[in-house]
C-alpha cells in the first residue's frame, strides 16, 4: 500500500538517503529503527510527501505521490509527527476535530456524526475525559501526543478501504503505560482494521512488540530488514549502535555498565 523505490536524497551536499526500498502492506506495521541520524525521519517525510527524493518514488496503493490530489490523500492516510506546535487557544477537542476537516460534504462527513467519530478517536487514543475541553497548548508533551495520535485516528476513523498511518517517534514523551497503550493500538489498527502502518521507533522492544517487520537504517541505507526476531540480533544490533546487548526475558538491554 506504501512504497519507497530506489529513494535517493541529497540536502545540503549531504547524501542523505541511498537507493532506499521499502514496502508496507495493508495489514501489517513496519518499524523503523537504527541511530540518530540513519534516516529514519528522512524516509518518513519522502513517504509522506514532505520531501521530494532526487531519485525513485514514493508510491501509495499502487500510485506515485505526486499523481493523488492531497484532498484524496487525506482521506486515505494520516501522519503524526514527533511535534506539533499549535498556537491558537484551541482545545484538545477542537484539535482532534481538525482531522475529520478532509471529509467535510461528503457522506462521510455528516455533521451529526462528527461528535461521535471524535468522541471514539480521543477515546481510542487514551485521552481522558477531563482532558478533552482542556486548552491543548496547557497539556504536557505526552498528552499533547496523544492528542496527535486522535486526530490522525479520528482522519481515518470512517474511510471506506484500506488505510494507512505514519508515525514519527510516537511513544517518545510517553510513560510506560501509555507507551504500551499506544502500540496495541496501533497492532489492532493494523490487525483488526487492516491499516498500513509505518512507524519510527529508538525503543527496540517496542520495535519487537510491534512490528511485523522492522527496516533498520544506518547511513541512509537499508541495512536489514524482515521479522523483528530476524533483525534485532543481539551482534547485528553491537555493530551497530557500539555498545553490547544483552538478552533477558526475550528483551533487548544495552550493557550500560560495558
Amino acid at each position: 500500500m506504501m512504497a519507497a523505490r530506489d529513494i535517493t536524497l541529497r540536502r545540503g551536499g549531504h547524501l542523505l538517503l541511498d537507493a532506499v526500498s521499502l514496502s508496507v502492506r495493508p495489514g501489517a506495521v513496519v518499524a523503523l529503527v537504527g541511530p540518530n541520524g540513519a534516516g529514519k525521519s528522512t524516509l518518513l517525510r519522502v513517504m509522506t510527501g514532505e520531501w521530494r527524493p532526487d531519485a525513485g518514488m514514493a508510491a501509495f496503493a499502487g500510485r506515485a505521490l505526486a499523481e493523488w490530489a492531497p484532498l484524496a490523500l487525506a482521506r486515505r492516510r494520516a501522519v503524526v509527527g514527533q511535534q506539533a506546535r499549535i498556537v491558537f487557544p484551541m482545545t484538545v477537542t477542537e484539535i482532534v476535530a481538525l482531522g475529520r476537516l478532509p471529509w467535510h460534504g461528503t457522506p462521510q462527513g455528516a455533521a451529526t456524526s462528527e461528535p461521535a467519530l471524535v468522541a471514539a478517536a480521543l477515546l481510542g487514543a487514551g485521552v481522558p475525559r477531563m482532558l478533552w475541553q482542556r486548552r491543548y497548548d496547557t497539556l504536557s508533551g505526552g498528552e499533547q501526543q496523544r492528542v496527535q495520535m486522535a486526530r490522525a485516528l479520528a482522519q481515518i476513523e470512517a474511510a471506506p478501504g484500506p488505510v494507512a498511518l505514519l508515525l514519527d517517534e510516537p511513544t517518545a514523551s510517553l510513560d510506560p503505560g501509555h507507551a504500551a497503550a499506544l502500540l496495541r493500538c496501533l497492532r489492532a489498527l493494523a490487525h483488526g482494521r487492516g491499516a498500513a502502518v509505518l512507524v519510527v521507533l529508538h525503543d527496540l522492544n517496542q520495535a519487537g512488540f510491534v512490528a511485523d517487520r522492522v527496516a533498520l537504517l544506518h547511513d541512509g541505507r537499508v541495512m536489514a530488514e524482515g521479522p523483528p526476531a530476524d533483525v534485532l540480533s543481539a551482534e547485528r544490533l553491537e555493530a551497530l549502535y557500539g555498545v553490547q546487548f544483552r538478552t533477558a526475558g526475550g528483551l533487548l538491554a544495552p550493557d550500560f555498565a560495558g
